[in-house]
């Protein structure tokens, strides 16, 4: 996902940005999981509310993200595991349980970045994403290894880059 999301400077426009390549190899989620793992995933976004401070994946607290779908042009709802940035920011890896393709909430991210939403911490709020590159990214990459080390296999299982994306609350 080469590029960059965020807005210029005083333009109320968000350029969206092509995707990197698919890897040509990953692991990913077997093919007869698949129906279970919607299954569980649509309980998951329904029940965000009542059970979202609770929940973590690999030990991370989680937030639901609103994309607008490519294709569809509907509006997506993902629980995902999140890590720390700055004041106002979320830190979330495009990782696929390690697939050769990058999840479609990450997709749906860089085709309409201008149209994220996160709730987390009780809080509802229009972000805007920004993919990490370079020096940035491998510190991020790194401090997320650390707190959740899952990820490192995830990498070594696909030949893409993994995503790492920093949501920034708007103003």
């Amino acid at each position: 996902m080469g590029g960059v999301w965020q807005r210029p400077s005083g333009s109320q426009e968000v350029q969206a940005v092509e995707p990197t390549p698919k890897g040509t190899y990953g692991r990913g989620l077997p093919k007869v999981l698949l129906p279970i793992f919607k299954v569980m995933m649509g309980l998951s976004v329904a029940t965000f509310g009542l059970y979202g401070k609770r929940g973590r994946v690999m030990g991370r607290p989680l937030l639901r993200l609103t994309t607008v779908g490519v294709r569809s042009g509907k509006r997506r709802r993902t629980v995902l595991g999140w890590f720390p940035g700055d004041d106002n920011t979320w830190t979330l890896v495009g990782s696929g349980a390690g697939s050769a393709r990058h999840p479609a909430w990450c997709i749906n991210l860089v085709r309409h970045p201008d149209q994220v939403w996160i709730e987390a911490g009780g809080r509802k709020l229009k972000v805007t994403p920004r993919l990490l590159q370079g020096a940035e990214r491998e510190e991020a990459w790194k401090s997320v290894v650390s707190l959740s080390p899952g990820y490192g296999n995830y990498q070594k299982a696909t030949d893409r880059e993994i995503p790492v994306i920093r949501l920034r609350a708007e103003e």
